[in-house]
């Protein structure tokens, strides 16, 4: 008789999703973490060119072409001194599948992994799809991840722990020593830490730091994308890197659900990481300029704002009923609860967008806002 494995049965569909695709055509959507920039010319172009020539048509390797993994390991040299072979990076269908990896092959069933609360919807969908269990850690006041939590919360059922700094849904910058609290959690405690640095690039206060720059054991993985470093969110290309022995775990998965990234996307990738970097500053500061007028609108509203250091999301506090008076205003934002038990009482605006509606939308919060309190 048919029937539904009891993992899938676990899971939902995403609420970021279910938002984004329930929006109205002239919605203001600031419910999805995208992007409004073109990618960067020179990746479009590599992709181009790899197409006509017929060099993009068939499977790379598993791992992905060895000059993107040669360009990624430059890049993380480059930007966190990190002594990596291109050998121990694998290109993935985005950060996504990265996760996906990383977690499957470390996590057994009943594994516990411990997960930012609110936090990214794919922590803890992914851990249940590999027959973990997640256990959310609330935050902090200002949306950071405290280590101590993290540290009371390890039980001998553990296996891993997630940092994601900046952060996804929050915005926040965990400082330095609590990245270095985090490599001495996964060293003392021999569980994994899996860094998700997506938005390592988007800080405005503070600075980005990874775990495995800290670590003196190999009980670090991380996971990047080209996605929102470039832009890039359509072209499904990330990577995940670790030890050669974490790695080739990893790719026993990934050779079975992907077998290989796209190629043109790989080609891409490696042109907008080995080329011009200037549209990344570009990119920063018109970010920080509209993070800097959504959060003085949303507070001018009388929303208390955690000011974000970094990403491009803001999560207010906001007052019942203010996320569904916003979308039947015409305004798609997600509700705190869609990241986790201790979302509620808050919601997650993504500014990328631009300014002209963003002003727009906060003058209609305004008065979704008068409406609720």
């Amino acid at each position: 008789m048919t029937h539904f494995s009891d993992r899938v049965e676990r899971i939902s569909i995403s609420g970021i999703r279910k938002v984004f695709e329930a929006a109205g055509e002239d919605a203001i959507n600031l419910g999805l973490g995208q992007p409004d920039f073109p990618a960067p010319d020179h990746a479009r172009q590599a992709a181009v060119e790899a197409i006509e020539a017929g060099e993009a048509d068939g499977y790379t390797g598993n791992k992905g072409l060895p000059s993107l993994r040669e360009a990624i390991a430059e890049k993380h040299r480059r930007d966190q001194g990190v002594d990596l072979d291109p050998d121990d990076v694998i290109a993935t269908a985005g950060g996504s599948e990265a996760l996906h990896i990383a977690i499957e092959a470390h996590v057994n069933e009943g594994d516990e992994v411990i997960i930012p609360d609110p936090g990214f919807v794919s922590y803890d969908a992914l851990t249940k799809l590999a027959g973990g269990e997640p256990v959310p850690v609330p935050l902090r006041d200002d949306l950071t991840l405290d280590p101590a939590a993290v540290e009371d919360a390890i039980t001998e059922d553990t296996a891993a722990f997630v940092v994601n700094s900046p952060g996804n849904p929050t915005g926040a910058v965990s400082p330095p020593d609590d990245i270095a609290e985090f490599a001495r959690i996964a060293d003392e405690h021999d569980v994994l830490c899996i860094s998700d640095e997506v938005y390592e690039y988007t800080v405005f206060e503070g600075e980005h730091r990874s775990p495995i720059e800290f670590a003196e054991t190999d009980n670090v993985v991380v996971v990047n994308s080209a996605s929102k470093l470039f832009s890039m969110t359509g072209w499904r290309l990330g990577w995940v890197y670790g030890s050669t022995r974490r790695v080739e775990r990893m790719l026993r998965v990934h050779q079975y659900v992907q077998a290989c990234a796209s190629a043109p996307a790989q080609f891409a990738a490696e042109a907008a990481l080995s080329g011009p970097q200037d549209r990344i500053e570009e990119m920063t500061e018109t970010f920080r300029e509209r993070r800097d007028l959504v959060v003085e609108g949303l507070e001018d509203i009388g929303l208390t704002v955690p000011s974000p250091g970094g990403a491009f999301y803001v999560m207010p506090e906001v007052p019942e009923g203010f996320v569904d008076e916003c979308i039947d205003r015409g305004v798609i934002i997600v509700p705190g609860e869609a990241f986790g038990e201790h979302g509620h009482g808050y919601a997650r605006l993504s500014y990328a967008t631009d300014t002209e509606s963003l002003r727009e939308a906060i003058e209609i919060m305004g008065e979704a806002y008068d409406a609720v309190v």
